[in-house]
Parts: C-alpha cells; sequence; structure tokens
C-alpha cells in the first residue's frame, strides 16, 4: 500500500508544485488569527469580556452568511478573480475594524466590522482542498484517485491544525510585545500579500471541468442540503465549537491558578498530537471505512471530554487533552474526505466552503459562550461545554452512518 500511495503524493506534489504548498500554509494563517486577535483587541481596549465573545461571534456570523456564497462565486467564476477581491477587501476591513474599536465606544459600530472581517474572509483552506481534488479528479490516473484524495484531506486537515495552534500563540506573542492591535494589522499585511499569491498562482486560473462555458454547474443548487451533506456540516461545526470551548475553557481553568498566559502551551498539546494523527489517517486501511472512522475517533474525542470535569491539575489537564488530540485530528480529516466524496458536481469550493465556514462559525459560538459561562458560573461549568461540543460531532456521525448505510443500499 505504501508503494500505491507514494507515487501518487508525489504526483500531486509534481502537479501543484511545492511553492503552491508553501503558499497555502502562510495564506490560511490570517485566518486562524481573526478570531483570536478580534477578542484580543476588543477585551483589551474594553475590558469587557462579554462584548470580546460576542465580537468574535460576529465574525463567525459574518464567514456563515457570506462564506458559502463566496464559495458559490469562485465554482462559478473562478477562484482568482474572487480571492483577487477578498484578499484586498479583508485586509482594509482588519484596518477598518482596528480603527473603529479605537476611536468609538458603540458596541454595535464594532460589532458591524466584525462582521464584515467574517463576511470578506478569503476562506484559503477550502479553496486549497477544492482545487486540489479537482487537481486529483482532472489529472491523476482514477486507480490512486481515492488513496490520494485521503491523503490530500489529511494533509490539508493537519495543515488546519497546526495553523489553528499556531495562529493564536502569534497573536499572544506579537500582542504582549508590540501593541493588542499589531496581531490585526499584521494579519492584514499577510492577507494581502499570501491570499494574493495564492490567488496569482497558476492554479487559481482553472474553473471546474464539470462547468459549462456559461460556468453553471450540471448539479442542482438544492443538492447542497442533501441530508447525507448537511450531517457532515453539523458534525464539522461541533468539531469547530470544540475548538472555541476547549481553548476558552482551557483559558480560565489557567487563569485560576495564575497562569493564563500558558494556556496556549497546554492547548498545543492536543494540537500537536492532532497533527501528527491527522497524517497518520492516510495510512489506515480501506477496510477501517470513514463512517467508522468518524464513529471511532470522535467517541475518543467524547471520552476524553468527560474527564475534563475531574481535572484539577495542569499535568492532568495535559495528559487529557494528549487523548482528546488522538480523536480530534483523523476526525476532521473523515469529515472533509465526506465533503469531497458527496460535493455535487461543478460545486466542489461551495462545499469546501460550508465545512470551513462551519469551523469558524463553531469556532466563534464556542469562544462567545464559553467566555460568558466562565464569567458568570466558573471554569467548572465551562469545561462542560468541550463535552458537549464533542456529543455534537459523535452524534452526527452516528446519523452519518446510518445515512451512509441507506446510500449504499440504494446504490
Amino acid at each position: 500500500m505504501t508503494r500505491t500511495h507514494a507515487p501518487a503524493s508525489a504526483s500531486l506534489l509534481r502537479e501543484a508544485g511545492l511553492p503552491y504548498f508553501l503558499i497555502a500554509f502562510i495564506a490560511r494563517l490570517p485566518f486562524a488569527m481573526m478570531v483570536v486577535g478580534v477578542l484580543t483587541l476588543v477585551v483589551s481596549v474594553s475590558g469587557s469580556l462579554s462584548l470580546g465573545g460576542l465580537t468574535s461571534a460576529a465574525v463567525g456570523l459574518g464567514t456563515a452568511c457570506f462564506g458559502p456564497l463566496l464559495g458559490g462565486a469562485a465554482d462559478r467564476f473562478g477562484q482568482r478573480p474572487v480571492l483577487v477581491i477578498l484578499a484586498v477587501a479583508n485586509g482594509a476591513m482588519l484596518v477598518v475594524f482596528t480603527a473603529v474599536v479605537y476611536t468609538t465606544s458603540i458596541d454595535a459600530l464594532i460589532l458591524l466590522a466584525a462582521v464584515g472581517i467574517g463576511a470578506t474572509a478569503p476562506q484559503v483552506a477550502p479553496m486549497s482542498r477544492s482545487r486540489l481534488v479537482a487537481i486529483i479528479n482532472e489529472r491523476m490516473p482514477e486507480p490512486v484517485r481515492v488513496r490520494t484524495v485521503s491523503s490530500t484531506m489529511a494533509y490539508e486537515s493537519a495543515a488546519d491544525e497546526t495553523v489553528f495552534v499556531f495562529g493564536p500563540f502569534v497573536v499572544g506573542i506579537v500582542a504582549s510585545w508590540i501593541a493588542p492591535w499589531a496581531p490585526l494589522i499584521g494579519a492584514a499585511v499577510l492577507t494581502v500579500v499570501f491570499v494574493g499569491a495564492f490567488a496569482l498562482h497558476p492554479s487559481g486560473r482553472s474553473i471546474s471541468q464539470d462547468r459549462d462555458a456559461d460556468g453553471r454547474a450540471p448539479s442542482r443548487a438544492s443538492e447542497l442540503f442533501r441530508p447525507q451533506l448537511l450531517v457532515v456540516v453539523v458534525g464539522i461545526l461541533g468539531v469547530g465549537m470544540f475548538f472555541g470551548t476547549m481553548l476558552t475553557a482551557l483559558t480560565s481553568f489557567m487563569a485560576d491558578r495564575g497562569a493564563s498566559e500558558q494556556a496556549g502551551v497546554l492547548y498545543g498539546v492536543m494540537g500537536i498530537g492532532s497533527a501528527i494523527l491527522a497524517l497518520a489517517v492516510a495510512w489506515l486501511p480501506p477496510r477501517f471505512s470513514l463512517r467508522a472512522r468518524w464513529l471511532v475517533f470522535s467517541g475518543i474525542l467524547l471520552i476524553g471530554s468527560v474527564f475534563l470535569g475531574a481535572v484539577d491539575t495542569p499535568a492532568a489537564m495535559m495528559v487529557v487533552l494528549a487523548v482528546m488530540g488522538i480523536g480530534i485530528g483523523p476526525t476532521l480529516v473523515t469529515q472533509y474526505s465526506f465533503g469531497a466524496a458527496r460535493s455535487p458536481l461543478g460545486r466542489s469550493a461551495t462545499v469546501m466552503t460550508m465545512l470551513g465556514s462551519g469551523v469558524i462559525v463553531g469556532q466563534s459560538i464556542g469562544a462567545a459562550v464559553t467566555g460568558e459561562i466562565a464569567e458568570s458560573l466558573g471554569t467548572s461549568a465551562a469545561l462542560l461545554l468541550p463535552m458537549i461540543a464533542a456529543a455534537i460531532a459523535f452524534i452526527a456521525g452516528v446519523i452519518n452512518w446510518y445515512l451512509s448505510r441507506v446510500r449504499s443500499r440504494s446504490s
């Protein structure tokens, strides 16, 4: 099996080019910095954790409302023109938001500017997945496609995990060394430079071969709302909620011990392990089916989260985080693999953007709700929320098991 996998990966690397992967990795960093950067700036300037949480949620709201529409535009007109516009617009909105926070105390204006950040967010990760899946389907031999798609989803999810751990760390370091506004201004520069480079990469020129000359897809838009696809969106929303609830609850846990700045270090234990396991998914045997992987790994995540209520020391917390890291990365890889497999013809970018939006919306909602609960009810109550998020991902996996069985019987 490794002999088949190696040339498939090499072919994809040759088709896309090493610079593509480097640019795509750096270009997704601003997206990972936005929610935490917005929260850090608002709390620093206003002193209100509640307003900071609401502002983070507003970023997620903008992404939820406009992300799939932007994915649809990329499917129809190609990624290049859409991403070039978004790179400039989002860079500008990050600067505007920073200015608004410092120059006004009107909460509604701050929240509106935050929605603008989310609405213009160039979701590089979903766009990259869509590009690579298109390259695999259009240029690579059919016998290696399934294996290569699995390897690609594993790499992309590992890259996301790395960025979502590294992003908050960068925000904390830059905000501490320079000023609370610096992470967002830095994200604006990275967006214009690297998202722009991602847009202008030669792979950004192509439009799906499934589209006709007018850019219309052969599939109906209603196919995006099939239960088999919506259950994946719900499952990945649960994963996003887990990210947001876990990081915020962990921050509260460490703050109670007078070391809130170490929360990111502990969080990295889960993130690094998760990224490694996400990469390892590509080597799992085919007989370990996707629907079984979802149940097994989300079950590990759920079991690990149950022990959060009994944790009372940073060392014990580190052990529980390591266990949950075994589950979170492979679950995310599996969900993206289902998204790729179930995308209606000509709507790959739309589906991947729906899933990417699910992660960021879940993270935003999770962070906002957990912040409110930690502030009003304490850390013990906040540590229950990651378990609820993990349960959402697991229950979606149970439903997906049934829907996958029904689909296979009807095919």
